[in-house]
């Protein structure tokens, strides 16, 4: 039996890290992906997994520890089997799946693309000045799976850096993955309707040697929370359509669950929701016990009858000739959860008009401004300023509900989400620090934004943090409608298209423009008082954006 030492592979920028937790001892054995050690910078905590099974024979550190990139962790004793895998030869590996370079140590996981996956085949000839490397899926803000739904190159394209290779489709968007370098494609190793997540293998590329070579994205080990998920589409809840989540819980709440690999490696097989189990380790960390005992408890338990269908499916063609039209993933989303928000969310709606005469003059004279700086200028930008200068106003409304009930999460900062219509549905890009930022700065990103959406290059970090959503059908058309809550949003405004009516005045009606504003809010965070006093306000500050600078 050979011992293998392993090492802290690399941190990026992080320096000197603690060890917090060593959830093994020695003469335990692991398997592949166990946590060996958890560290915490002051960024992160994450865990090192074990990169092959093996028995434990030493322990090189002890809690509170400070460690850094390289240093030795523990020396593993690895079983007949896995070092016979390691070593097996190039010619016996291709005869299943590509030749995977021994690991030497957890540091593996940092490598260049190249020698991570073990593709790189330089060619055998002296003369030749090419290699093939294999491209992987780069880090796209999520851990899950996402689909392949165009591929656009093919065997023997020539491409160039930053050329899109394939697009991608998620719950929240769809993305496109660039060319890290310039070569040639050998072979596409995926197909339209494929799943894949980050770091799967994509395409084989020809390239130059000498040149260098992008590193693979690390994987993703257990840290802590990410941010919260807005959804893709407005005005609607987060994407995941979980039987019994919390009513404020979030889109990506399996995300935000504290468990290494091999923990969510288990969960995934045994079809466990890690947002529902409470993990026992320390820090509140998700351990294999903890998803076994899960299990276990909810095993004799009788499965939820399931809703009976609202609308029982109808057999179409009896009066007629029809055809069968598949939905987008993201078409599906929206639906499930548009219906699951407005059956957990207690919503109100509170309907105010604005004058917006001074406001619309004050626009049509800022219009030769505006045609300098190449920007159109909507009404949209005066809303959003308006609308954070009124949640600054209104802290009740800037909040999320914890999934507990007994307390909320007040935020400090104002991102304003837009519902922007596209052809493959309605997604809501993110203005971040809106009441930081004047007229112009927001004109300028709108216009940028709504046109990352349209064309589907949103990426997902684009679509996360609001604290509020607009929704305006501008000049589409309609005199109101009642939005969604976008959970875990507490409250979103719906704007309808402007209409010159009567107003009395003076003791006389005189023409003014007026703009329907309808408010929505989640009655168990804001009460009707407020959610009056709020509209009002904003219609105040429309009505006179003098107001705006007090």
């Amino acid at each position: 039996m050979a011992m293998e030492i392993i090492k802290v592979p690399d941190l990026g920028d992080a320096g000197d890290v603690e060890v917090i937790e060593i959830p093994v001892s020695v003469g335990q054995a692991v398997e592949e992906n166990d946590s060996l050690l958890v560290l915490e910078s002051d960024k992160a905590a994450m865990e090192i997994p074990a990169p092959m099974a093996g028995v434990v024979k030493s322990i090189a550190v002890n809690l509170g520890d400070q460690v850094t990139t390289g240093a030795e962790i523990l020396t593993l004793e690895i079983t007949a089997e896995t070092e016979a895998a390691a070593n097996e030869t190039p010619t016996e590996a291709a005869a299943s799946t590509p030749a995977r370079a021994k690991p030497e140590t957890a540091q593996a996981s940092a490598v260049p693309i190249q020698e991570q996956s073990g593709t790189v085949q330089e060619q055998a000839s002296a003369d030749t000045a090419a290699e093939i490397i294999e491209i992987a899926i780069p880090d796209i803000g999520t851990d899950d799976e996402v689909e392949v739904i165009e591929i656009h190159v093919k065997p023997g394209d020539s491409i160039a850096e930053d050329d899109p290779l394939l697009t991608l489709e998620s719950d929240k968007a769809a993305m496109e993955v660039p060319a890290p370098r310039t070569g040639a494609v050998e072979a596409v190793l995926v197909e339209i309707g494929a799943q894949v997540k980050m770091g799967s293998p994509i395409l084989r590329l020809s390239v130059e040697q000498g040149r260098s070579v992008p590193e693979a994205p690390e994987p993703a080990a257990a840290a802590e929370p990410e941010p919260e998920k807005t959804a893709a589409s407005a005005p609607v809840a987060p994407a995941v359509d979980t039987p019994a989540p919390p009513p404020a819980a979030a889109a990506n709440a399996r995300a935000n669950v504290y468990a290494g690999p091999a923990v969510r490696k288990l969960a995934r097989e045994l079809g466990v929701d890690l947002s529902l189990v409470e993990g026992s380790g320390a820090r509140g960390r998700v351990v294999k016990e903890d998803v076994q005992e899960f299990v276990k408890i909810n095993l004799g338990r009788p499965a939820p009858a399931a809703a009976p269908s609202a609308v029982p499916d109808v057999d179409f063609s009896r009066f007629g000739e029809v055809e069968q039209a598949s939905r987008s993933k993201l078409a599906k989303v929206t639906a499930a959860n548009m219906h699951r928000s407005w059956n957990t969310v207690p919503h109100v709606t509170q309907f105010e008009d604005a004058d917006v005469t001074g406001l619309e003059e004050f626009r049509a004279g800022l219009k030769p401004e505006a045609e300098r700086r190449n920007l159109k200028l909507t009404p949209l930008p005066f809303l959003l300023k308006a609308c954070a200068q009124t949640l600054k106003e209104f802290p009740q409304f800037n909040v999320a509900l914890h999934s507990t009930g007994e307390y909320v999460i007040q935020k400090k900062y104002v991102h304003i989400g837009i519902a922007v219509a596209t052809e493959a549905g309605l997604l809501v890009p993110v203005i971040r620090d809106v009441d930081r930022k004047n007229i112009w700065q927001l004109a300028e990103q709108v216009a940028e934004v709504s046109a990352k959406a349209r064309d589907r290059k949103l990426a997902p970090e684009d679509m996360q943090g609001a604290c509020f959503t607009i929704s305006s059908l501008g000049a589409i058309g309609g005199t109101g409608f009642v939005p969604i809550v976008n959970a875990p949003e507490v409250a979103i405004l719906g704007v309808a298209r402007t209409a010159i009516k009567p107003v009395w005045r003076d003791g006389e009606f005189v023409p003014r423009t007026m703009l329907p504003l309808t408010l929505t809010y989640d009655h168990r965070a804001v009460n009707g008082v407020d959610g009056g006093r709020f509209v009002a306000r904003l219609a105040a500050l429309l009505n006179d954006i003098r107001r705006l600078l007090l």
